[in-house]
């Protein structure tokens, strides 16, 4: 199997090509320069290899939540893209990705929970609960979701092995009130082309998903405002 991924949700861009069980990837870190930099990333990975989109299986893309603008980013692109080549696309989760990073810096015990946790501004987290199965899945009864970094605390304490996302960092609290010991913690990761392409690749190969059509590919935000009112 041959998979484009990309991802633009946070301040690093970055595009992978998984083939047949290897990765390449490119990545930048950046501020705002995604849209400009994202399509020759993706040409000059393509020409790497000698590819051509039309030789793809599809495309995978971090479907959020994160940046509202790299977000629309990543789903414009993987929508044009596909739609201009016929492939067919495949959104992943960017806590998920960030959650398999945490799972990849260390062994844990299986069902144990790992944390992705993104910052969102306006004082509250995007975060994501997964289980450490065969394969990284969404823990029972905990939905990916926005808020205070106080409610991730009060619902999973002395549950989570690991974590990973900027949202340790800006609220370094977090671990603290997890009871999570800080060299189990990964502040600084950001989501990566790398890992959407991996999960991507193994949940089409555990046949748990399927690709859908070039016009599914769509941002989960889980917050719908950008902007705090003053009182």
């Amino acid at each position: 199997m041959k998979l484009l991924a990309l991802d633009t949700a946070s301040g690093r861009c970055s595009v992978a090509l998984w083939q047949d069980g290897a990765v390449l990837r490119h990545a930048v870190d950046t501020a705002r320069d995604h849209a400009r930099l994202i399509l020759p990333m993706i040409h000059a990975l393509l020409g790497e290899t000698g590819l051509k989109l039309k030789q793809l299986d599809g495309i995978a893309f971090g479907r959020g939540p994160g940046s509202f603008t790299g977000l629309r980013i990543a789903a414009s692109v993987t929508q044009g893209l596909a739609a201009g080549a016929d492939l067919p696309v495949l959104p992943v989760s960017d806590l998920r990705a960030l959650a398999a990073q945490a799972l990849e810096a260390g062994q844990v015990p299986v069902g144990s929970v790992v944390l992705g946790c993104m910052d969102a501004r306006m004082g509250e987290i995007y975060w994501g609960a997964f289980e450490a199965q065969p394969r990284l899945l969404p823990a029972a009864g905990f939905l990916e979701t926005v808020g205070p970094p106080e409610s991730l605390s009060q619902q999973l304490r002395g549950r989570v092995v690991r974590a990973a996302g900027r949202g340790l960092g800006t609220y370094p609290g977090i671990a603290t009130a997890l009871d999570l010991d800080p060299v189990a913690c990964l502040p600084l990761a950001e989501p990566d082309a790398g890992d959407i392409a991996r999960l991507a690749a193994g949940d089409l190969a555990a046949g748990t998903v399927s690709w859908r059509d070039a016009a599914e590919a769509q941002p989960t935000y889980l917050r719908d405002k950008v902007a705090k009112m003053q009182p």
